[in-house]
């Protein structure tokens, strides 16, 4: 192992594969479905921060377009004015435009040491990487209530990730306004976001389909809380106003 991946593994996958086996050994009914469930809570609580910082950051963006429109058009031949006139308006309306990204950034690894481990963890090898003091589970049963195996693929939870990220999508981007037929570059841009929502489920979907479901769940309980997140944002930037 490269010392790249030790300290992968030692940062992002140790902890959340010991967390994720010490919710099984602990929770009532040692449900892996359930354990996964409570992990990315915590996962998403522990985040919560700054995630509710980015989406106060894109509500003021999305309600500032027309501003921004407005700026673009006036300074479209004059870039350098362009970008101090959109720093300036940033500024005074205290937001960060790249928080979107930073946060992005933040999580990136978490998701791919969680893919790890929802795809190793059900192996007899991986549990060399407990700590010692979580107990040994021996053989972990991947089924979710009985029903549903964790470690096999599942149609109906990747279909269910898949129209939830559609609505949260949704909800997040910014309302397509109607536009005049002379706007030929806002028809592309609206006809370009219709056509992204939908592809981006599609390929959540077509994607998940083909891994574990403990993935598709993660998946579908991170875009659920999300959900929350953006429903508080929106709720309390109302009684702010």
């Amino acid at each position: 192992m490269n010392p790249l991946s030790e300290i992968f593994n030692l940062i992002f996958y140790q902890p959340l594969f010991n967390a994720l086996i010490f919710l099984y050994q602990y929770l009532p009914g040692h449900d892996f479905g359930m354990a996964i469930i409570f992990l990315t809570i915590f996962i998403r609580l522990a985040l919560f921060p700054l995630s509710i910082q980015s989406l106060k950051s894109q509500k003021v963006l999305n309600d500032l377009q027309p501003k921004i429109k407005e700026i673009q058009e006036k300074y479209k031949n004059d870039r350098e004015k362009q970008a101090e006139e959109l720093i300036s308006l940033y500024q005074k309306e205290r937001i960060n435009p790249f928080s979107g990204f930073f946060s992005l950034f933040i999580q990136l690894p978490i998701l791919i040491a969680l893919y790890q481990v929802f795809r190793k963890g059900f192996l007899p090898e991986a549990m060399t990487n407990l700590y010692g003091f979580v107990p040994h589970p021996g053989k972990i049963n991947p089924y979710f209530f009985g029903l549903i195996n964790l470690s096999s693929p599942n149609s109906v939870l990747a279909l269910l990730a898949g129209i939830f990220q559609f609505f949260q999508i949704k909800t997040l981007s910014p309302k397509i306004q109607k536009i005049k037929e002379k706007d030929a570059l806002s028809q592309f841009s609206g006809i370009f976001q219709k056509q992204f929502l939908y592809l981006f489920s599609f390929l959540t979907i077509l994607i998940l389909i083909k891994y574990p479901s403990a993935i598709s769940l993660y998946w579908l309980v991170t875009t659920l809380f999300s959900i929350f997140q953006q429903s508080y944002v929106k709720s309390s930037r109302s009684r702010k106003n």
